[in-house]
């Protein structure tokens, strides 16, 4: 499919968007039906239900996922990545069995809330008064051996860069055994050539963009490569505080996300220039 000059201007094939519309909607069918299956006869594995419908809807859609490094084995495990758009959730969420941490907005948006909500996401305001009682929230599901993915930036980007962590939710892994692994995701092809910042809001939802819109171009648009970098993971006792495990973190996905975008290939061996403590796990 060749690539139009400006991004902005008829992008992909109608014809090939409302297929995969009406194929994405079939799933969603499907997935309801399944679900609600599962929910009676094997309630633990509702998770893995979702996690092969986003499979089947990312391979629909065209999306090609190359994951590099290790995913941590162990249960649980607290992931923490950076955030480009609500398409990180169906390709985290295909590759790791766990549960997201989204704002509380997100329950009321349409079709990602009902999605977020079918994956057992924990719900979450952003409010000082409530960080503790949120916090709590999270070290529940993690006693109980339920692994989460936050992204810890607050907000999404355009994925040329990590954002600071914020490191509030951190402190929920303080003092525990429990595993941080960084993950960095990227954009990183269309239809198998490097993407350009000009295209990269194809995959991007930053700002006030409207959802609809974005999503009829994605269904429209050629092959989106991601990225999936897995760092080592890390034990939370090894650091003096939870500011310094959200800057190590952010820093291990920014090098990731650099990795990715100079196109030289990812090694996960590679580390960048930080004091790396001493108690590493698998280090």
């Amino acid at each position: 499919m060749a690539l139009v000059k400006n991004p902005d201007e008829e992008f992909g094939s109608t014809l090939v968007g409302a297929a995969r519309a009406f194929t994405y909607l079939l799933l969603m069918f499907l997935l309801w039906i399944a679900q609600f299956t599962y929910r009676w006869l094997k309630p633990e594995s509702t998770i893995y239900v979702i996690q092969c419908f986003y499979r089947t809807v990312l391979f629909v859609m065209g999306f090609r996922i190359r994951v590099h490094g290790a995913i941590s084995q162990v249960r649980p495990t607290f992931f923490v990545s950076n955030h480009t758009s609500y398409l990180d959730v169906p390709i985290l969420g295909s590759v790791i069995p766990a549960s997201f941490v989204a704002k509380a907005e997100v329950r009321g948006w349409p079709i990602i809330g009902m999605l977020c909500a079918r994956q057992r996401t924990v719900f979450i305001e952003r409010r000082a008064t409530r960080i503790a009682d949120q916090r709590n929230e999270l070290r529940e599901h993690l006693d109980k051996g339920e692994s989460l993915i936050l992204f810890p930036e607050g907000t999404s980007s355009d994925g040329l860069a990590a954002l600071p962590f914020k490191s509030s939710f951190f402190s929920t892994v303080e003092g525990t055994h429990t595993q941080v692994q960084p993950v960095s995701i990227i954009c990183a092809e269309l239809d198998g050539m490097p993407i350009t910042r000009a295209f990269r809001m194809l995959y991007a939802w930053v700002g006030d963009m409207d959802f609809a819109p974005h999503l009829w171009k994605v269904f429209k648009r050629g092959h989106l490569t991601v990225d999936i970098v897995f760092h080592a993971p890390v034990d939370p006792k090894a650091f003096p505080d939870r500011k310094v495990l959200a800057a190590y973190c952010q820093q291990q996905v920014a090098h990731g996300i650099e990795q990715s975008l100079a196109g030289r290939g990812i090694s996960t061996a590679d580390k960048p220039a930080l004091p790396v403590p001493a108690k590493m796990i698998g280090a």
